[in-house]
């Protein structure tokens, strides 16, 4: 802190990256917000040509006191205050026939998780989606979003934590190996509001997820959280933003990754905005990366923006390389063989994020996934 009190507070224009807009010409790869993404393999969700109609199936498992809805576009119980903030974003927001509206009543207290399953059904013709959660004040629950099957899919997703509300949300991108998928997450906390945002990524051709937090009043807590294992030819992009516009809102960001075999590209990318009226935010964010195998690559780009020096605390990390020898080395001086000792760490680094994750149900599976992928790892043939 005692390093920022002297920083000059400054109204000067921010990123170009998320000024408001409202036309987003066709992405050419040159822009900053689409370099790393493989445009070609998009399948076209980016650009302006009519493409065939894909089918992606949703279906809502709710708990006791959540009640879900499909709306259409013009249904009065969708109020729609989703911004677009790219072109496939703006697209799916025009394209989409039914929403899917989940509401928890204020002052609920639930304790089992909502599951919104995602399946897709044809990868040959392009779907579009939308889903709003809306958890009143004071109220407590979680949200499970699952995808599955094969799918060329954009999305938009709301969510909106009210004054004093806690709210877990999971997205759980399990996709089969065919499958094209860019979401974009907008979240909006209010007053002392809560908030445990959590992206898993395992499957997928092309997988880009967008998650930005804003706050909406003083008090505001997010925890945004991600796991990602990316095998050959696997392209994971996470690209957050979080937008601290109100005194005394806090924001933790924690995603880890892992990569093996050829060609597999991981991209984050963190910006964190501080504006000059956000005195007394608390905000850090990390990304680490595990390198298994030689020929993946994993881009991570961590950004503070600080308007104000009036901060409780603010900074970042990020680390990519492969296994520490010292590790490896500790584990087999006492008996543990090569490949299991990897195993043992790969599974420390993945588990104490697993362990936060809050919606107990998930992380047996979740943890079943990255052992899964630890047994291509040693058929693949690690590097250490």
């Amino acid at each position: 802190m005692s390093a920022l009190q002297g920083a000059v507070e400054s109204t000067a224009p921010v990123s170009r990256l998320h000024a408001q807009r409202s036309d987003f010409p066709v992405p050419t790869g040159r822009e900053e917000d689409w370099r790393f993404t493989p445009l070609r393999r998009l399948r076209g969700l980016h650009g302006d040509s009519a493409l065939p109609a894909g089918k992606v199936a949703v279906e809502a498992s709710t708990a006791p006191g959540v009640i879900a809805v499909r709306a259409q576009r013009d249904d009065p119980r969708h109020h729609v205050g989703f911004e677009p903030t790219d072109r496939v974003s703006a697209r799916a927001f025009a394209s989409y026939e039914e929403a899917t509206i989940v509401t928890v009543p204020a002052e609920a207290d639930v304790s089992t998780p909502t599951v919104i399953s995602v399946r897709g059904e044809d990868s040959s013709g392009a779907a579009f989606g939308h889903t709003r959660i809306e958890t009143g004040a004071n109220a407590r629950a979680a949200i499970v979003v699952d995808h599955q099957g094969s799918a060329t899919y954009a999305d938009n997703l709301e969510i909106v934590v009210g004054d004093g509300a806690s709210l877990t949300v999971v997205s759980v991108q399990d996709w089969a190996d065919d499958a094209v998928h860019l979401s974009h997450h907008q979240a909006t906390l209010g007053r002392d509001a809560r908030l445990q945002h959590a992206v898993v990524t395992l499957g997928g051709s092309v997988v880009r997820v967008s998650p930005s937090v804003r706050y909406a009043g003083p008090g505001g807590d997010a925890e945004l959280l991600g796991l990602y294992f990316a095998d050959a030819g696997q392209h994971l992009e996470h690209r957050l933003f979080v937008d601290h516009a109100e005194p005394n809102c806090r924001s933790r960001v924690d995603y880890k990754g892992a990569l093996q075999g050829d060609q597999a590209h991981t991209v984050w990318i963190g910006d964190v905005l501080i504006r000059p009226e956000a005195t007394g935010t608390d905000t850090y964010e990390r990304n680490r990366n595990l390198l298994l195998t030689d020929g993946a690559r994993a881009d991570s780009v961590p950004n503070l923006e600080i308007l104000t020096g009036e901060v409780a605390g603010a900074g970042h990390a990020s680390a990519s390389g492969r296994l520490e020898d010292h590790h490896l080395f500790y584990l087999m001086a006492r008996g543990i063989p090569l490949e299991e000792a990897r195993r043992l760490v790969i599974r420390g680094f993945f588990g104490e994020l697993i362990s936060k994750i809050g919606v107990p149900e998930l992380r047996d599976r979740i943890s079943a996934a990255v052992e899964a992928e630890l047994t291509k790892t040693a058929q693949t043939g690690a590097v250490a």
